[in-house]
């Protein structure tokens, strides 16, 4: 009965792919926990809920995008002043403003 045990123990042993399989688990580990991180850091939630949303980064500038999802289907639009508007193009016509009791205001240019 011995002899079964330390048989067993010492094939355990023998097995060099054990390392890999352990270096690509810890990898694995570390890939996700990564994601999860970034998506934290970014406030990318909203990427990942069922509801509707639109995301205005950096707005006023000349790098302004407006990202808008709408069921499934996500959609990214450029503020570009050298193009005519196109499928992902776009200039700015004006400003909006919301107000304390939640009513928008639209300020053309």
């Amino acid at each position: 009965m011995r002899n079964r045990r330390q048989r067993r123990q010492h094939d355990d042993d023998d097995d060099p792919m054990s390392v890999v399989s352990n270096l690509f688990d810890a990898a694995m580990v570390f890939a996700v926990a990564l994601m999860v991180a970034l998506v934290s850091h970014y406030s990318m939630t909203e990427m990942f809920s069922k509801e509707d949303f639109t995301v205005v980064k950096n707005p006023g500038k000349e790098d302004m995008e407006i990202i808008t999802k709408k069921g499934e289907k996500i959609e990214r639009y450029t503020a570009d002043k050298n193009s005519e508007s196109s499928g992902d193009k776009g200039k700015r016509v004006g400003t909006a403003y919301q107000l304390e009791n939640g009513e928008i205001i639209y300020v053309p240019e």
